[in-house]
């Protein structure tokens, strides 16, 4: 029996080596191919000229209504892609607007982010140059709104998602323990709660990819991650949010925060239809008592300030959009997105990674498991149909690559990954 054991510890530390060699070799790859973008930020001055801007929107058509209080599409958009708040369906929207009308994004180069979590830098666009302007950026990024004003119009309008500290805590946890080697020394059956009970054990600030286990949302906005909830720099910096932002969504209320989206850059219900993507198989989620969602309170407490000032912006504009007139629009909503799933999906709803048909539509797994479910394409859709049920059903990987981004890094780590942990 202790051999078996000698023999699994053995072929897990293995596994630990290969990734962490692997990662640090792969981010010396990315530094190297990004030396030479980083230098061009020396010379010469970074900006997005105001006569660039017209020509961005020379695609874009207005809704096909006659009367003249109808404004345009607004199109230039920076939306803050944060982890694990259901902005992946938020991306897979933005895509398909920005395809649909021609944009101009401003993609990562060689992966599906901006060199997280390094601190943002415009010379991480891909084909960057200075003076460029684009219409969307929309990848996964550590926010910092002086980089990012440098290539988008003065007009773009800044949106993000927020969740609740809680949950996000417990999705993130449990989506990349594999790749936060403080946890790896956590024992007993629940990581989760052994984690939470004693978090100051297991956690050190400077530690490798430690942000993933404590404020992340406050890291993934620039901030720093490890000030406590009390510590006065926490309201400063989520008032400096407040200045940058035009819409904060809310990701427990999702469809309310569509219906804002829409609203805000006027757009039309058939933009903001969608199918939630990146969803968990419900086993995989940990259930928290009273307790632990306290404990997990505190331990999170400049992201549940985050998230409790948003909250109360965004039921403010809620109530400044109408109660009734939301509830309407959230009911035109769901039936729209009914009837596009009754057209759409095989049997009307997700199904686990090993039994999706196509592999254009298998999402991006974490670690060493499948716990992300996808869907299966009817066979004998409507061709009127076709396009837009594979869009809506795209994962993000490929639908980068179908707009053309190399993803080289990524799928070098999806292959190792797969490889070393796969089942």
């Amino acid at each position: 029996m202790s051999a078996i054991k000698g023999k699994k510890c053995t072929r897990m530390t293995r596994r630990l080596i290969l990734s962490v060699l692997l990662t640090n070799i792969m981010l010396l790859l990315y530094c190297l191919t990004n030396l030479t973008q980083v230098k061009i930020r020396d010379s010469l001055q970074d900006t997005c000229p105001l006569s660039m801007v017209k020509l961005l929107t020379k695609n874009v058509s207005s809704p096909s209504l006659s009367t003249s209080e109808v404004s345009s599409p607004k199109v230039n958009i920076m939306f803050m892609k944060t982890h694990k708040t259901a902005s992946s369906t938020i991306l897979n929207i933005l895509f398909r607007f920005g395809e649909k009308h021609k944009l101009k994004f401003a993609f990562p180069d060689g992966r599906n982010d901006f060199f997280y979590p390094s601190p943002f830098l415009c010379s991480q666009v891909k084909d960057y140059r200075p003076g460029d302007c684009f219409n969307i950026v929309c990848n996964h990024m550590r926010f910092d709104h002086q980089e990012v004003a440098k290539f988008l119009p003065p007009d773009a309008v800044y949106i993000t998602i927020l969740r609740d500290p809680v949950d996000l805590f417990e999705s993130s946890f449990n989506y990349y323990h594999r790749a936060v080697p403080l946890t790896w020394r956590i024992n007993g059956e629940n990581q989760l709660v052994e984690f939470l009970n004693n978090p100051h054990t297991f956690y050190s600030p400077e530690a490798f990819n430690s942000f993933y286990l404590k404020n992340l949302l406050f890291f993934d906005f620039g901030f720093d991650n490890n000030l406590e909830g009390d510590d006065p720099r926490v309201m400063r910096d989520i008032h400096k949010l407040s200045t940058r932002f035009d819409l904060v969504l809310v990701a427990e209320y999702f469809d309310e925060s569509l219906i804002l989206l829409k609203d805000t850059l006027c757009w039309t219900m058939e933009d903001i239809l969608y199918f939630k993507l990146n969803a968990r198989r419900r086993s995989s989620v940990s259930r928290l008592t009273p307790e632990l969602r306290a404990k997990a309170l505190q331990w999170n407490g400049a992201d549940w300030r985050l998230y409790q000032h948003f909250n109360a912006t965004f039921w403010a504009r809620v109530e400044a959009y109408g109660r009734e007139r939301m509830k309407q629009e959230v009911k035109e909503l769901r039936k729209r997105n009914a009837e596009m799933k009754a057209i759409c999906i095989q049997d009307g709803g997700s199904v686990e990674a090993q039994n999706i048909h196509d592999s254009r539509f298998l999402p991006w797994q974490p670690v060493g498991e499948s716990s992300i479910l996808g869907y299966n394409v009817k066979q004998n859709i409507d061709p009127q149909f076709r396009e837009i049920c594979e869009k809506m059903l795209t994962p993000e990987i490929q639908y980068l690559s179908q707009l053309g981004v190399s993803l080289w890094l990524t799928r070098l780590w999806g292959w190792f990954k797969d490889t070393v942990f796969g089942d």
